[in-house]
């Protein structure tokens, strides 16, 4: 079945302006001979656009026999040569350049380091991508001893060429996809050639393809998806054949993968769940399939793309979790239970007294996820935000100014064996490190204004009674005892009646970016306004193993994600910080800066091919007047024939579902609150890549509206050639921003990009 061909059956319906289009497959066992190729290069039996090699470049096939399709898919094949080499030339060149640190190879590079020394950390993002850049270091040689503390620091010694080589060899498959995918939705290789020349030759896609980041690796998964798809969908006149569910499974498994690497594959798996509904509608219409057939085309997709997606997602983070077994700097982001799972932290199976005592030295922490420990330090709040006395707020990380003291009311006086403290105790709290008392008082709370202030108050124990706190133990009696991680706690502020709160809002600069801490008179019990006690230090008390709180698989599953969702929602753009908005994108409006800001830096500077970037944005009005003009002759019964027909198919078709790609990937960051970078938006791009490919193909093989044979040739040969010629100029002039630059700045006249700052928003 692989090389036979659907049957279009056009039937008129009872609107005679409109045309009904329905695929009947052949029986299995049945040979179909393909329709020879017309003058007009059109054939709508075979339902595909099928052109003479020699007008268009197309590899399809124009005879029934093998050794005929052989010669006919030879220009494909070599096209496709083509665009392996380039690629991967373009990508893997000057790789190890410059060998220092560069951008968020920073961030990535570090928690690849982490995964080779089995090093618990915290991302925002799923952590399939870290865990491949992590492989790729260690099949290579890299021993995870580099720290990558800030860009610029020097590899030295460091294997790093692996973990960017690996990065680079999956943003080389990019423009071959692309090729793949174009040639396959519109059966023409001039627009997959169009497609692969603007993604071969854009800088920006070399740029961010060469380092150790997350966006290729993300960007390979959806391109891998999309192929997949677009394959899949070829197959549809042998359903249930091994092609059929080789595609079907290889999707699902690029759909896991991209949403593995970051929740931004969500958007590919909305791409492909809408074109999946779609294809399911079109199969219910089909009168000639048994509802029985169409509930096993139903579970196949069910298994293909949703069960086998979440398996290997759930697989993912069920290898995350075993080899990062080790404490380290993510643990407290965590919940205690979630802690006491990782070696060498204090947690790990831990002993320590178990019910809280006066005179003991505690952590508390907040109940909310990502809600951190109480903290304080010397710095005091600015003016405008309450009474100017020592800041209260809630770290993530271990840290000495996470410890308090616990007192009683009045006398602290301890001989023997102490006090436990009890459900409607009231408290002091001493800050350890200042010695002064967890306060609260009528004042605005900094960010949360109808909260109350905390502060840190006193000096050496003594303040005064608005130090004072009830414990609370949540679901609990008067004098029931304390346990330490397992009882959830409140405290009540004696002197307002308010509780202890972690409104989860981070505080600005002067508050160092950690999370603020009021005192609530909204009383509802809530994670934000409970606690545990974490550490627990007291020589005068038995320690009891804690080894019981280890939490199961789906509860530090649920409880990650969590985090990274919150952790996500909390990346707010900070005072003074580079980013950039949606609308800046489309237009190359302005770059990142990847390396070095002086002449005697190496300098690296992410920016799109302007070329390749305006023809996209140009092409996307295009693409809107081509589709509205065919609709409009149609609605008005003009006949566009046979060959203007396949190309409306092509562009609604094809064309239709990249510009649904492009749009998913573009628009939902109008909406999102968190900090945006330019880098955001290559997903997108490669969408409007391919789009435009598909565009000026039929825009140019459209110039015979206008002119007859030979000049509509010329003209169209001409226009290829002017812009193949444009792309890889601007690549000629351009490339040093993606391989790299020293010496005089752009404005300085010995510049490798002197007056080429087309744009004053541009910082190379």
């Amino acid at each position: 079945m692989a090389k036979e061909e659907c049957i279009f059956q056009w039937d008129k319906s009872r609107d005679t302006s409109t045309l009904r289009n329905r695929n009947i497959c052949p029986p299995a066992k049945q040979k179909y001979s393909v329709s020879p190729v017309s003058k007009d290069k059109t054939s709508p039996t075979a339902g595909r656009l099928l052109e003479d090699d020699t007008q268009s470049w197309n590899g399809s096939a124009s005879s029934s026999s093998p050794r005929a399709r052989g010669r006919d898919d030879s220009p494909a094949k070599v096209g496709l040569m083509l665009v392996v080499g380039l690629s991967f030339a373009t990508r893997l060149y000057k790789i190890a350049e410059p060998p220092h640190v560069c951008w968020d190879e920073t961030h990535f590079g570090k928690m690849g380091s982490y995964y080779i020394n089995r090093t618990f950390f915290f991302d925002v993002h799923p952590p399939l991508g870290k865990m491949l850049i992590g492989l790729a270091g260690y099949v290579t040689g890299y021993d995870g001893s580099f720290p990558f503390v800030k860009p610029g620091d020097k590899y030295d010694h460091h294997n790093y060429w692996g973990m960017r080589g690996f990065c680079a060899i999956l943003g080389s498959f990019l423009p071959v996809f692309a090729y793949l995918i174009v040639q396959e939705l519109s059966q023409s290789l001039t627009a997959a050639l169009i497609t692969a020349t603007l993604l071969i030759f854009d800088t920006g896609c070399i740029t961010i393809s060469q380092y150790i980041l997350l966006d290729p690796i993300l960007m390979f998964f959806i391109m891998g998806a999309v192929l997949s798809m677009v394959k899949f969908n070829q197959q549809r006149c042998s359903p249930f054949s091994a092609s059929w569910w080789l595609w079907l499974l290889l999707c699902g498994i690029n759909l896991a993968g991209a949403l593995g690497v970051k929740f931004v594959g969500l958007f590919v798996i909305l791409l492909v769940g809408l074109s999946t509904v779609w294809d399911l509608w079109e199969l219910l219409g089909d009168l000639n399939l048994s509802l029985m057939d169409f509930a096993k085309h139903f579970l196949a997709r069910v298994v293909g793309l949703i069960l086998l997606p979440l398996f290997l997602y759930i697989t993912i983070f069920a290898a995350h979790f075993v080899v990062l077994n080790k404490s380290g700097p993510g643990d407290g982001f965590f919940s205690s239970a979630f802690q006491s799972r990782l070696i060498g932290n204090n947690l790990h199976n831990a002993s320590m007294p178990e019910y809280l005592a006066y005179g003991s030295i505690i952590t508390v922490k907040n109940l909310r996820i990502a809600g951190g420990y109480l903290h304080s330090h010397w710095h005091l709040y600015p003016e405008g935000a309450g009474a100017k006395q020592q800041q209260v707020t809630t770290y993530l990380h271990k840290d000495q100014n996470n410890l308090w003291l616990v007192h009683k009311q009045d006398d602290d006086s301890q001989s023997g064996t102490p006090d436990l403290v009890r459900h409607g105790d009231i408290v002091r709290l001493e800050h350890k490190e200042t010695t002064r008392n967890l306060h609260s008082h009528l004042h605005q709370a900094p960010l949360t204004k109808k909260h109350f202030q905390v502060t840190g108050y006193g000096a050496n124990g003594t303040g005064d009674a608005n130090d004072l706190w009830k414990v609370e133990v949540c679901g609990g009696r008067k004098g029931d005892l304390v346990k330490v991680l397992r009882s959830k706690v409140r405290f009540l502020h004696k002197a307002t009646g308010c509780v202890l709160y972690s409104s989860g809002k981070t505080l600005p600069k002067w508050g160092w970016e950690q999370v603020e801490v009021t005192c609530s008179p909204y009383l509802k019990e809530t994670s934000s306004s409970q606690w545990n006690i974490e550490d627990h230090i007291n020589p005068k008390l038995p320690n009891i193993s804690l080894s019981v709180l280890k939490p199961s698989f789906l509860e530090i599953l649920l409880e990650s994600h969590i985090v990274m969702i919150r952790g996500n929602s909390g990346l707010k753009p900070k005072d003074n910080e580079m980013n950039s908005k949606p609308w800046h994108w489309p237009i190359n409006y302005q770059g990142l800066r990847f390396s070095g800001v002086n002449e005697t830096e190496y300098r690296v500077y992410l920016l799109g091919n302007p070329v390749v970037w305006w023809i996209n944005l140009a092409s996307l009005g295009l693409y809107l007047i081509m589709v509205a003009v065919a609709a409009v002759v149609v609605q008005r019964g003009f006949s566009l024939g046979k060959e203007r027909t396949e190309h409306s198919r092509v562009l609604k078709g094809g064309g239709g579902l990249l510009l649904l790609g492009w749009l998913l990937h573009y628009a939902p960051f109008f909406i999102m609150g968190r900090v945006l970078y330019y880098h955001h938006y290559f997903p997108a791009m490669l969408f409007s890549s391919m789009l435009t490919g598909m565009t000026l193909d039929i825009f140019l093989r459209s110039t015979n509206l206008l002119l007859h044979p030979p000049y509509s040739d010329w003209l169209q040969k001409g226009g290829l050639t002017v812009l193949f010629f444009s792309v890889l100029y601007s690549f000629y002039l351009f490339h040093p921003l993606s391989y790299g630059m020293t010496g005089p700045l752009a404005h300085e006249a010995g510049s490798a990009m002197f007056g080429l700052k087309w744009m004053d928003s541009w910082e190379f």
